[in-house]
C-alpha cells in the first residue's frame, strides 16, 4: 500500500484527498492520501520518513511551498525557476521537489481559453503559488506584475493598485479562503471595474473577491489539474482521468458541504 499526504499548517479547506482517492480508484492504485497539518520544525523528519519509505510522496501548500526546500536533495527545473515546491517525490533514495502548480495553472488557462498576451496581470500575493502564476503569465506573453503587503524590486503595493491599469487581476494569497469567507484582499470598488478576476482558492466555490467582481473564475481547475500531475511524478506514468466527471464529481461534494454549513 503505497501512502501519500499533503503538508501544510492548516487543513480543513482542502480536497486534495477526495481528488487523490478518486484517481487512486480510477487507475487501480492501492494507495491512501492523508491531510498532515505539521509544524515548520516536523518537515526534516518528515523528508527523512520519505526518503527510508514510510512515504510515497508528498504535496505542499500554504505556508510551507518556500520553507521546505532546503530539506530537499534537488529540484526540479521547473521547481528551481519558479522557486517553490508543491510536489515532493522519492528516487533513487532522493527527495526531489517539483512545481506542478504550474502544469495546473496553465492547462486551467488553456482550458478557459483565456489570453494573457500584452495583457497586464497584476498577481496578488508573493507566496509559493504566486510564483508559478507569474512564470504561466510570463510565458503566455502576459505583462505580470506582483503586488505585495511588503514590495521589493519590481513589486508594487496594495495600495499603488488602485491606479494600475489592471486587465487580469489573480489572486494566490489565502484571503477569504474558509473559513474567512467575507474577506476579501481588494477593495469591492476595485474588484467590480477589472476585465477578469481570477482567484485560485476554490473553497468557497465563490469567494468574496469573485462576488465583487462581474467576470470571475475560481481556482478548482487548476488544484485538479495540478493533482493529476502530481500523481503522474509519483506513478512515473500517464495518469488516466476523465477531467471533467473529477471536476464535476469534486465540485458536487464540495456545494453538498457548503449547504451542510
Amino acid at each position: 500500500m503505497k501512502r501519500y499526504a499533503l503538508l501544510g499548517e492548516k487543513l480543513a479547506h482542502s480536497w486534495s484527498k477526495e481528488i487523490h482517492q478518486w484517481i487512486f480508484n480510477q487507475n487501480g492504485i492501492r494507495a491512501e492520501y492523508d491531510l498532515l497539518e505539521c509544524r515548520k520544525e516536523e518537515l526534516s523528519d518528515l523528508i527523512t520518513a520519505l526518503k527510508k519509505g514510510q512515504y510515497d510522496g508528498f504535496n505542499v501548500t500554504i505556508p510551507y511551498k518556500k520553507v521546505i526546500i532546503p530539506y530537499l536533495d534537488e529540484l526540479s527545473p521547473k521547481a528551481k525557476t519558479i522557486g517553490s515546491v508543491n510536489t515532493v517525490y522519492r528516487k533513487d533514495g532522493k527527495a526531489i521537489g517539483d512545481n506542478t502548480d504550474y502544469d495546473g495553472f496553465l492547462a486551467y488557462v488553456q482550458r478557459k481559453n483565456f489570453s494573457f498576451a500584452n495583457k497586464r496581470c497584476y498577481i496578488l500575493g508573493s507566496g509559493g503559488a504566486s510564483g508559478a502564476v507569474f512564470q504561466v503569465v510570463s510565458d503566455l506573453k502576459g505583462i505580470p506584475v506582483i503586488v505585495s503587503r511588503n514590495p521589493i524590486e519590481q513589486q508594487i503595493s496594495y495600495e499603488q493598485l488602485a491606479t494600475e491599469p489592471i486587465d487580469i487581476l489573480i489572486n494566490t494569497t489565502p484571503v477569504g479562503m474558509y473559513p474567512n469567507v467575507d474577506l476579501s484582499p481588494i477593495q469591492k470598488e476595485l474588484a467590480e471595474r477589472i476585465p477578469l478576476v481570477i482567484d485560485i482558492i476554490f473553497n468557497p466555490l465563490q469567494t468574496k473577491l469573485l462576488l465583487d467582481a462581474h467576470s470571475r473564475q475560481n481556482g478548482l481547475w487548476m488544484l485538479v489539474e495540478q493533482a493529476i500531475k502530481a500523481e503522474e511524478r509519483w506513478q512515473e506514468t500517464p495518469i488516466l482521468c476523465d477531467k471533467e466527471k473529477l471536476y464535476q464529481d469534486i465540485l458536487h461534494k464540495i456545494k453538498e458541504r457548503n449547504q451542510e454549513r
